[in-house]
């Protein structure tokens, strides 16, 4: 099958990911999936059944996935592979909706919060201090991530209406190990381009032609930046 978009290890296909995820057994699953509360998405319903919907849930995650969704949903994933995580991180951020943070769940993987440094805390602490005259960057990642969502006004902001920030996915691609990562719901593309900024190799599907276009351009817009 071509892919619609390839370009240094990064490739889109565009089509339903029940027919097109079984070529890439063996990659890391990391993904946003649909969330099934009514979101408005041109080729998808996001009103599904409930039993189709978990249908859909339990054939895109597999043993070694990271999953972001709503905390509920991710015990549903939970118990249609019929495992619970290995590790957890809540995305928290500030919205004028009941929801105010979403889940990150690793199953059948690792992360490693190392791979991510971010600022210490006390800095005027004498121990602290003391790392930081050795060189030290920070401390490692907390499993509590404040990163605001990607608004009307943000920088990064596609035609997509769901889009994630950059950032969210940066981190979890950082933080997780494997060769291969693939996103089934590809959506705006934040996942690629993460793993595109990182070094590494990822694969992206998505359904609708026009999200491949905004992905495919957003990654060509960070080539650009790079040059």
């Amino acid at each position: 099958m071509t892919p619609y978009y390839s370009e240094n290890g990064i490739d889109i296909y565009h089509g339903d990911c029940r027919e097109i995820l079984p070529m890439f057994r063996q990659a890391v699953v990391i993904s946003d999936p649909p969330y099934n509360v009514g979101y408005h998405y041109g080729e998808y319903s996001d009103m599904l059944p409930r039993e189709e919907y978990e249908s859909l849930l339990k054939m895109a995650f597999r043993p070694s996935s990271v999953i972001l969704h709503y905390p509920v949903e991710i015990f549903t994933v939970a118990r249609l592979l019929r495992r619970a995580p290995d590790r957890c991180v809540s995305w928290v951020y500030s919205a004028n909706t009941p929801n105010q943070w979403r889940m990150l769940a690793w199953f059948g993987v690792r992360p490693d919060f190392s791979q991510v440094k971010q600022p210490y805390k006390n800095p005027s602490d004498k121990r602290v201090n003391k790392l930081i005259e050795k060189g030290s960057l920070g401390t490692n990642l907390y499993d509590w991530w404040r990163i605001e969502q990607v608004k009307n006004v943000s920088a990064e902001k596609s035609d997509h209406p769901c889009q994630v920030p950059l950032k969210v996915m940066e981190q979890a691609v950082a933080i997780t190990p494997g060769e291969l990562i693939v996103d089934p719901f590809l959506g705006s593309g934040s996942t690629l381009v993460a793993a595109r900024k990182l070094g590494r190799r990822a694969v992206g599907i998505e359904m609708d032609e026009q999200y491949c276009e905004i992905a495919a351009a957003r990654l060509s817009q960070g080539v650009l930046d790079l040059v």
